[in-house]
Protein backbone atom coordinates (compact mmCIF):
# COMPACT_ATOMS: atom_id res chain seq x y z
CA UNK A 1 0.00 0.00 0.00
CA UNK A 2 2.93 2.37 0.62
CA UNK A 3 3.84 1.99 -3.06
CA UNK A 4 0.41 3.29 -4.12
CA UNK A 5 0.70 6.32 -1.84
CA UNK A 6 4.14 7.19 -3.21
CA UNK A 7 2.93 6.77 -6.80
CA UNK A 8 -0.12 9.00 -6.13
CA UNK A 9 2.09 11.68 -4.56
CA UNK A 10 4.42 11.59 -7.58
CA UNK A 11 1.47 11.93 -9.99
CA UNK A 12 0.03 14.79 -7.92
CA UNK A 13 3.41 16.58 -7.83
CA UNK A 14 3.85 16.16 -11.58
CA UNK A 15 0.31 17.46 -12.26
CA UNK A 16 1.01 20.60 -10.21
CA UNK A 17 3.61 21.83 -12.73
CA UNK A 18 1.87 23.66 -15.61
CA UNK A 19 2.21 22.35 -19.13
CA UNK A 20 4.05 24.62 -21.55
CA UNK A 21 2.16 25.10 -24.79
CA UNK A 22 3.59 26.18 -28.14
CA UNK A 23 6.28 28.81 -27.72
CA UNK A 24 6.63 28.01 -24.02
CA UNK A 25 3.34 29.63 -23.06
CA UNK A 26 2.17 28.23 -19.68
CA UNK A 27 -1.19 26.47 -19.61
CA UNK A 28 -2.90 27.90 -16.55
CA UNK A 29 -6.57 27.32 -15.76
CA UNK A 30 -8.88 30.28 -16.29
CA UNK A 31 -9.34 32.05 -12.94
CA UNK A 32 -9.63 35.49 -11.35
CA UNK A 33 -7.13 37.00 -8.93
CA UNK A 34 -3.44 37.42 -8.32
CA UNK A 35 -2.69 33.73 -7.57
CA UNK A 36 -3.31 32.41 -11.11
CA UNK A 37 -1.35 35.32 -12.59
CA UNK A 38 1.58 34.54 -10.28
CA UNK A 39 1.33 30.85 -11.24
CA UNK A 40 1.50 31.85 -14.93
CA UNK A 41 4.53 34.08 -14.33
CA UNK A 42 6.30 31.39 -12.26
CA UNK A 43 5.80 28.91 -15.11
CA UNK A 44 7.15 31.24 -17.83
CA UNK A 45 10.37 29.71 -19.16
CA UNK A 46 13.83 31.26 -18.73
CA UNK A 47 14.35 34.99 -19.28
CA UNK A 48 10.63 35.46 -20.01
CA UNK A 49 9.82 34.87 -16.31
CA UNK A 50 11.81 38.00 -15.38
CA UNK A 51 9.92 39.98 -18.04
CA UNK A 52 6.61 38.73 -16.60
CA UNK A 53 7.64 39.68 -13.06
CA UNK A 54 8.76 43.15 -14.16
CA UNK A 55 5.56 43.76 -16.14
CA UNK A 56 3.35 42.59 -13.27
CA UNK A 57 5.20 44.75 -10.72
CA UNK A 58 5.05 47.79 -13.03
CA UNK A 59 1.32 47.35 -13.62
CA UNK A 60 0.62 46.96 -9.88
CA UNK A 61 2.68 50.10 -9.07
CA UNK A 62 1.04 52.11 -11.86
CA UNK A 63 -2.58 51.04 -11.30
CA UNK A 64 -3.32 50.58 -7.58
CA UNK A 65 -6.09 48.02 -7.06
CA UNK A 66 -5.66 46.56 -10.55
CA UNK A 67 -7.88 43.56 -11.26
CA UNK A 68 -6.07 40.40 -12.43
CA UNK A 69 -7.09 37.14 -14.06
CA UNK A 70 -5.82 34.40 -16.35
CA UNK A 71 -7.92 33.90 -19.47
CA UNK A 72 -6.97 32.04 -22.64
CA UNK A 73 -3.60 31.12 -21.06
CA UNK A 74 -2.60 34.77 -20.61
CA UNK A 75 -2.58 37.17 -17.65
CA UNK A 76 -5.17 39.95 -18.00
CA UNK A 77 -5.21 43.28 -16.16
CA UNK A 78 -8.23 45.51 -15.76
CA UNK A 79 -10.14 48.04 -13.74
CA UNK A 80 -13.39 47.01 -12.01
CA UNK A 81 -16.35 48.17 -14.05
CA UNK A 82 -14.21 49.17 -17.04
CA UNK A 83 -13.00 45.87 -18.52
CA UNK A 84 -9.49 44.70 -19.43
CA UNK A 85 -6.83 47.15 -20.59
CA UNK A 86 -3.77 44.89 -21.00
CA UNK A 87 -2.66 41.30 -21.39
CA UNK A 88 0.59 39.53 -22.18
CA UNK A 89 1.42 36.20 -23.77
CA UNK A 90 4.58 34.09 -24.06
CA UNK A 91 5.89 33.18 -27.51
CA UNK A 92 9.05 31.34 -28.52
CA UNK A 93 11.24 34.42 -28.97
CA UNK A 94 9.36 37.20 -27.19
CA UNK A 95 6.66 38.25 -24.75
CA UNK A 96 3.79 40.08 -26.46
CA UNK A 97 2.14 42.87 -24.45
CA UNK A 98 -1.35 43.67 -25.74
CA UNK A 99 -3.02 47.04 -25.19
CA UNK A 100 -6.68 46.48 -26.03
CA UNK A 101 -7.30 50.19 -26.77
CA UNK A 102 -3.73 50.81 -27.94
CA UNK A 103 -4.72 53.04 -30.85
CA UNK A 104 -5.80 55.64 -28.25
CA UNK A 105 -2.42 55.69 -26.47
CA UNK A 106 0.15 58.43 -27.06
CA UNK A 107 2.52 57.70 -28.59
CA UNK A 108 0.74 54.78 -30.26
CA UNK A 109 2.64 51.48 -29.67
CA UNK A 110 4.13 50.32 -32.98
CA UNK A 111 2.88 46.72 -33.07
CA UNK A 112 -0.21 46.62 -35.28
CA UNK A 113 -3.05 44.14 -35.02
CA UNK A 114 -5.82 42.86 -37.26
CA UNK A 115 -8.14 44.47 -34.64
CA UNK A 116 -8.12 48.20 -35.36
CA UNK A 117 -7.98 49.35 -31.71
CA UNK A 118 -5.36 46.84 -30.47
CA UNK A 119 -1.63 47.58 -30.41
CA UNK A 120 1.26 45.39 -29.30
CA UNK A 121 4.70 45.74 -27.75
CA UNK A 122 6.98 42.73 -28.26
CA UNK A 123 9.75 42.26 -25.69
CA UNK A 124 12.67 40.09 -26.82
CA UNK A 125 15.42 38.55 -24.70
CA UNK A 126 17.98 41.34 -24.84
CA UNK A 127 15.55 44.26 -25.09
CA UNK A 128 15.77 47.01 -22.50
CA UNK A 129 12.26 47.71 -21.22
CA UNK A 130 11.60 51.45 -21.17
CA UNK A 131 9.70 51.35 -17.88
CA UNK A 132 8.82 55.07 -18.01
CA UNK A 133 7.21 54.66 -21.45
CA UNK A 134 5.52 51.41 -20.46
CA UNK A 135 4.14 53.01 -17.26
CA UNK A 136 2.81 55.93 -19.30
CA UNK A 137 1.00 53.52 -21.64
CA UNK A 138 -0.32 51.46 -18.71
CA UNK A 139 -1.63 54.60 -16.96
CA UNK A 140 -3.34 55.80 -20.15
CA UNK A 141 -4.77 52.36 -20.95
CA UNK A 142 -6.20 51.91 -17.45
CA UNK A 143 -8.04 55.24 -17.74
CA UNK A 144 -9.83 54.18 -20.96
CA UNK A 145 -12.92 51.99 -21.22
CA UNK A 146 -11.47 48.48 -21.40
CA UNK A 147 -12.21 45.42 -23.48
CA UNK A 148 -15.11 43.30 -22.27
CA UNK A 149 -15.20 39.82 -23.84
Amino acid sequence: MAGKTTKKAAVKKKAAKPTLLAGGNPQIAKADGDAPVQAYIAAMPGWKRDVGRRLDALIVRTVPGVRKAVKWNSPFYGVDGQGWFLSFHTFTNYVKVTFFRGISLRPVPLGESKHKEVRYVDIRQNDQIDEAQMAMWIRQAAALPGWVP
